[in-house]
């Protein structure tokens, strides 16, 4: 799923015009936990400015707009008008191309023989890999999020979510205990908007027309079907003992989770050492430290037009550092956070489904995605 990239451009660059003192999400953060590391997950979601080699032009006529960054030969060029948008990154040959139009987004990257192929329609995306061989096919499908402990299953998440290899009972959780799991990289990529901006933005399902028109996002699409989907989640009510609430800023999250757990917090993620997804393989466990002992807070992301991430502080919860190492060679360094009360939760999610288990038996553990964040104190 990808958004309007340059509505949110227009919007950070508002933001670096406008507000050129203004306290960057990055120096708050160093205000507010000068002793806490800020983790590779949060940097990657952080807008920074280019500097003078990796420059950023935008040109704006009657023809549309045109924004051009980085060296000649290693830059990225987006140009705007009435037929749709185009953006064309890298060498020829090395290069990628997207191209949206009223019929969707086709993206083209790679040599021709060796590229990949990605068409985004109201149905969903299709990814087409190689020539040689059967291509893969990539579904996105809408479901309930599976960190979300008050919803039940879909049929599709029992079937096809990678998150069905995260959960696992706390007794498998030592050394020498070998799991099939599946990490998979996220590349819905929607960055950080500073607090300002993202206040000024209404955040709630009332607001759907006003969000949708701000982000050029048509009505009738796959991506305000997802939008919608998360402020319903963020709107709902959480499972008895839950406090959450949704971050529309790294602010507000560093906000919310001292006024929970005190400044003397950090943040922690999972980090998996590979550029890309790796396979459903077998991982064997090398090292588990417990981190925290009933006073957590975790933070999921959710897909939206800018970076929104689901916190929750719930009782009865645990955090582990987990070391292991992949079948393949790939090294993981997990966070795991086990749930030692689950009565509360709904008798159909998908962890007591795939676990075959009911709720409130045994303590229920999960894996977090690399783009997921957990806040224990020290």
């Amino acid at each position: 799923m990808k958004f309007n990239l340059l509505n949110i451009c227009a919007l950070l660059s508002v933001a670096l015009v406008g507000g050129s003192h203004a306290v960057t999400p990055e120096v708050y953060w160093k205000s507010v936990l000068p002793n806490s590391r800020m983790p590779k997950s949060i940097k990657d979601l952080l807008y920074t400015e280019w500097n003078d080699e990796k420059n950023t032009v935008v040109g704006v006529g009657k023809g549309g707009v045109g924004v051009h960054t980085g060296k000649p030969g290693k830059r990225t060029d987006v140009g705007v008008g009435k037929g749709g948008v185009g953006v064309h990154t890298g060498k020829p040959g090395k290069r990628t191309d997207v191209g949206v139009g009223k019929g969707g987004v086709g993206v083209h990257t790679g040599k021709h023989g060796k590229r990949t192929d990605v068409g985004v329609g109201k149905g969903g995306v299709e990814v087409h890999t190689g020539h040689k061989g059967k291509p893969v096919y990539v579904g996105v499908h809408k479901g309930p999020n599976p960190f979300l402990y008050n919803y039940a299953a879909s049929e599709n998440q029992l079937t096809d979510n990678p998150n069905v290899a995260l959960f696992f009972v706390e007794n498998d959780l030592h050394q020498g205990t070998e799991m099939n799991l599946h990490f998979t990289k996220n590349d819905e990529k929607s960055t950080f908007l500073p607090r300002k901006i993202a206040d000024s933005i209404p955040f709630s399902s009332k607001n759907l027309p006003q969000i949708y028109n701000e982000f050029s996002v048509k009505p009738d699409s796959m991506e305000a079907e997802i939008m919608k989907q998360t402020l319903n989640e963020c709107e709902s009510k959480g499972i008895e003992g839950e406090e959450k609430y949704c971050a529309t800023s790294l602010e507000s999250m560093v906000d919310f989770s001292t006024a929970k757990l005190g400044k003397h917090v950090k943040a922690i993620s999972t980090e998996v050492n590979a550029k890309e997804s790796t396979p459903l393989q077998k991982y064997k466990i090398e090292v588990a430290k417990k981190l925290a002992a009933n006073k957590v807070v975790v933070c999921h992301k959710q897909n939206y037009a800018y970076a929104v991430f689901y916190c929750h502080k719930t009782v009865s919860t645990k955090a582990y550092a987990v070391s292991m190492s992949g079948a393949d060679g790939t090294k993981v360094n997990a966070v795991a956070v086990c749930h030692t009360d689950t009565a509360k939760w709904n008798p159909k999610h998908l962890a007591f489904q795939v676990l075959k288990v009911k709720p409130g038996t045994v303590p229920i553990c999960h894996f977090l995605p690399e783009d997921h964040v957990v806040w224990v104190p020290y």
